[in-house]
């Protein structure tokens, strides 16, 4: 029997596109909401002895892990043979040590919490920083989807004489994998970071570069402060104007307004967050790792 898809409320942007790539039934679910905000899940699909598939976006977690963490003990309660969560922006990896005596490493908590209410997880390049692989904090089977293959077909296709430009030397990896299948050169940003809005960056040897378009890249834009750095630096050094990747385009506060009038030649960003950059799909890769799973499952 196939599985069963549900996009949760509110999520159809990458659901949508997932949906028409994934052999399976289209589901249909409600979420109830009680006059003071309490949420409950309604499957008017009957999960009962299937494999449920549950998308979900989590770009702003606070205001929806609830109602996932309820949609997915909710599936187990009416007899799904299992479930699985789609979150192609896995959000709380940043906190991945204890950076103040006064604060927890939130992202093994969360995992903790997503990993009792599902039985797996695909998600699209977390931010694997000081973890080598998510099995050190989520117990539950997982597949990561990688952008570097996504992201080397676009550039290809769409930028002259690249040279691409990681945002700190622990992107050096992902950048390598990008530039090596592009077939061009790279190089990292020498970063300082002084709080959550203010970052120092230097590009090395930039004079390297005369002639090439320079593709900056990140797992993460947020406030785009260093992305913002970056396109300055490039800028002073009479370099062409950069095109920016994003593979999450969170773009928290005026971020994308602040990158646009940098001086950047354009934006782009997987489609892992919906937003008006999106030119990179994530949504094919994504389907053939879900159905991979569930087949090593069956």
């Amino acid at each position: 029997m196939k599985p069963v898809f549900f996009t949760m409320p509110g999520n159809d942007g990458f659901a949508s596109q997932l949906r028409s790539y994934l052999p399976a039934e289209n589901g249909v679910m409600e979420m109830h909401h009680f006059p003071d905000g309490e949420s409950c899940p309604r499957f008017m699909t009957s999960v009962a002895g299937r494999d449920v598939v549950l998308a979900c976006a989590l770009e702003r977690p606070d205001r929806k892990i609830m109602e996932l963490y309820l949609a997915g003990c909710v599936a187990r309660e009416l007899g799904a043979r299992s479930v699985g969560f789609v979150i192609p922006y896995l959000p709380y990896m940043r906190q991945d040590a204890r950076f103040m005596d006064e604060e927890g490493v939130t992202s093994a908590h969360f995992a903790r919490l997503i990993s009792s209410c599902c039985d797996w997880l695909v998600t699209v390049e977390p931010h694997l920083h000081r973890y080598r692989e998510l099995a050190e904090i989520y117990s539950i089977p997982n597949r990561v989807v990688h952008a570097a293959p996504e992201l080397a077909k676009w550039i290809t296709g769409n930028v002259k004489l690249p040279v691409i430009i990681g945002p700190d030397a622990e992107s050096e990896q992902w950048v390598a994998a990008v530039a090596d299948a592009v077939g061009c050169p790279y190089t990292v940003l020498q970063k300082k970071r002084h709080g959550d809005r203010e970052v120092e960056v230097s590009i090395p040897h930039v004079e390297d570069w005369e002639g090439r378009t320079p593709v900056l890249m990140d797992d993460i834009v947020s406030t785009a402060r260093t992305m913002v750095a970056a396109v300055k630096q490039i800028n002073a050094a009479g370099m062409a104007p950069p095109v920016c990747i994003a593979v999450h385009p969170l773009f928290a506060g005026d971020g994308y307004i602040a990158l646009q009038v940098a001086g950047v030649d354009h934006i782009v960003s997987c489609n892992t967050i919906l937003h008006s950059s999106n030119r990179i799909d994530m949504a094919k890769p994504t389907a053939v790792a879900i159905t991979e799973l569930l087949r090593s499952r069956s």
